[in-house]
């Protein structure tokens, strides 16, 4: 099936790029001029070692080198006011997979309005990072669900709400539509400050166990929970001069999840929150360092107690990077984690 996906994938590609001068000659260039094709491939390098507290477990040591993210978007202009996006997705130890798949319906200059259908990360959280690894908060919160949500955005707001059916159901009761996500995010429109930027905003979800790692913990465990437990976040990204970057968010589920629901609750009843902050400072054009405290609360052994490292990003050239980066966290079983990553990505 794996192999059959690729070679649908090449074949569709190679379509567009033997197919496309022609095509554009027979409608005078306007259709494939509305096809645009982004992607990006990261290859890392890894060294791991876990000191567990325990004296009866061994201490780990890990290295290995991967192929982190391989993304291949396609984004096609349908008509005025529709749009679609599809993003392929591949990474080591998992099948390609259609990450994303999107149709948009958006006012454009006639009504500040859109509505976003399809399969997407839901508007539950911000995540913004200048570093290798992602921070807690996305670890706890990031949700990919089949979704239809709808906005009003302008240049300084944007505020949404959608609905879904998650794959988390409560105990009892049918498979239906009864999920939902909501949001707002406020951002300083370029200019208005000469050299600043400002974005701020929160989300809320109604049920946090759907976010793709509480999903899966649950599936593997009980299946169904009780009763839906709902999450919130907020965030703010701040930026000076186009060399100073600053970030910070806080995720949290909004109430306890039932002892024995979540596999790392240890029998009681756990309510999982992250927050953490970032300082990225250009030192020139192409290289940045960024430093990052994070730090989680009922979090087991699946989200460190505290975590802090540093990263250093250079751009070899254009849209081209190599990063290295080390962290160090610890759990509340007073286990502790070294990880020190090196990355060469590229863009396009």
């Amino acid at each position: 099936m794996k192999r059959l996906f690729v070679v649908t994938l090449s074949l569709f590609i190679a379509f567009f790029v033997v197919s496309g001068p022609a095509i554009c000659d027979e409608d005078g260039g306007k259709w494939f001029e509305n096809i645009t094709l982004s992607g990006a491939v990261e290859v890392e390098a890894g060294f791991e070692k876990i000191d567990y507290n325990d004296p009866a477990i061994n201490d780990e040591d890990s290295s290995d080198i991967v192929i982190a993210t391989v993304e291949l978007g396609i984004d096609a202009k349908i008509v005025k006011h529709v749009s679609g996006h599809i993003l392929f997705f591949y990474e080591d130890d998992a099948d390609l997979e259609v990450d994303e798949a999107i149709i948009s319906i958006d006012g454009e200059d006639v009504v500040p309005l859109y509505l976003n259908a399809g399969q997407m990360y839901v508007p539950f959280g911000n995540f913004e990072s200048h570093m290798i690894s992602d921070p807690v908060t996305l670890e706890l919160g990031e949700t990919r669900e089949k979704a239809v949500v709808a906005g009003f955005a302008t240049g300084w707001l944007d505020i949404c709400a959608g609905v879904f059916n998650g794959d988390i159901d409560e105990t009892g009761e049918d498979n239906k539509i009864k999920s939902y996500v909501a949001g707002a995010v406020f951002t300083l429109p370029e200019n208005t400050v000469a050299g600043f930027g400002l974005s701020a905003g929160a989300s809320y979800i109604s049920n946090i166990g759907d976010s793709n790692s509480l999903q899966e913990d649950i599936e593997a465990g009980p299946v169904t929970i009780n009763d839906y437990v709902a999450g919130y976040s907020a965030f703010i990204s701040i930026s000076a001069l186009d060399r100073i970057f600053f970030n910070a968010e806080f995720l949290t589920a909004a109430d306890e999840f039932i002892a024995g629901e979540l596999s790392f609750d240890g029998g009681q009843e756990f309510k999982p929150s992250t927050w953490y902050v970032e300082l990225t400072v250009g030192v020139i054009d192409d290289l940045e360092i960024a430093v990052r405290y994070e730090a989680s609360d009922d979090g087991g052994d699946f989200l460190p107690e505290k975590r802090y490292g540093a990263a250093i990003t250079y751009g070899l050239f254009e849209n081209t990077s190599l990063g290295l980066e080390y962290l160090h966290g610890e759990f509340k079983n007073d286990d502790e984690i070294d990880v020190v990553t090196a990355q060469l990505a590229i863009e396009f």
